[in-house]
């Protein structure tokens, strides 16, 4: 939650120096800000950081594209967060695999605040990863190495390794 947050923070290119806390025992993210009341929750105050940045096209353009970024947040934080059995893992992955078959990103063709968080949810997962079941998720991991090389999004989080030509010919 804190640490990806300060990650965005980075990659939006905004001042460090925000004050995240966590809440309850799911340790829910919380931003404390100068005026008014603190922000809770990864979708919220990852929302705000965009807007502040403004880079709001992160959020999607069109109303469509906004929901979808919206519905890949919400399986973010309700599915990634929560999945912690490898059957939990498995589920995410062949749902991700299925949904990226046709899309080069989360909301189509467009790069957005989707696909940085489901990237910094995922990477513990793509790290353990085997090449077998790297293959057995083929859009996923094309779709993973895409954004782990997407500037600024990595950081210093490890660099996920694919084996090229095995992955990219084609699995049908």
């Amino acid at each position: 939650g804190a640490a990806e947050l300060e990650l965005l923070e980075r990659l939006l290119g905004l001042p460090a120096g925000n004050k995240y806390g966590v809440q309850g025992e799911r340790k829910v993210p919380v931003l404390q800000t100068n005026n008014g009341p603190g922000l809770t929750g990864l979708m919220t105050i990852a929302a705000h950081l965009v807007r502040q940045a403004k880079k709001d096209q992160l959020l999607g353009s069109t109303a469509e594209e906004k929901a979808v970024v919206q519905q890949w947040l919400e399986y973010r934080v309700t599915r990634v967060n929560g999945g912690s059995s490898k059957e939990d893992t498995r589920l995410i992955l062949k749902d991700l695999n299925m949904h990226l078959e046709d899309k080069v990103y989360l909301a189509g063709n467009i790069f957005t605040l989707a696909d940085i968080l489901m990237y910094y949810g995922l990477h513990h997962i793509m790290v353990d990863l085997t090449v077998q079941e790297k293959e057995k998720y083929l859009n996923v991991s094309r779709w993973f190495n895409h954004i782990q090389h997407y500037p600024g999004v990595r950081q210093h989080l490890s660099n996920v390794i694919f084996i090229k030509n095995r992955l990219y010919t084609n699995a049908h």
